[in-house]
This record gives structure tokens, sequence and C-alpha cells, in this order.
């Protein structure tokens, strides 16, 4: 759950480069953007891995109770 939380962190600290990159024009608010989503893509991806792994050992578990 501590890499949700920080998925959730790092979108929320994104927003305000966010706005001064559409709503201002400032090229390097897109830049922090674009580097901030890569990263958050990459701790996605982290998250998927640590979820598809839990759920493999709960099957495996399971099974061996059968």
């Amino acid at each position: 759950m501590k890499k949700f939380t920080e998925a959730k962190e790092l979108f929320a600290s994104l927003e305000a480069d966010a706005d001064k990159f559409y709503n201002k024009a400032n090229s390097a608010a897109g830049t922090r953007v674009r580097k901030g989503m890569q990263d958050l893509k990459n701790l996605a991806q982290a998250i998927r891995l640590e979820v598809q792994e839990m759920k493999n050992k709960e099957e495996a578990a399971a099974a061996k109770k059968k």
C-alpha cells in the first residue's frame, strides 16, 4: 500500500506544474510534468508487479491446501 500512496502523492505534486504549463504556457513546467509522469509510469509498473506477485502467492497457497 506504501507504493500506492506514493503514487497518489506524486500525482498530486504535479498539479501545480501542470497548471503552469497548460494555463500559463511555461515550458519548463511542461518538462517537470513529463518527468513526473515518467516517474509515475515506473511506479505504476512496480505496483502492478507487486500486486501480481501477491496474487500468485495467494493462488499457490490455496493450491497447496487442496
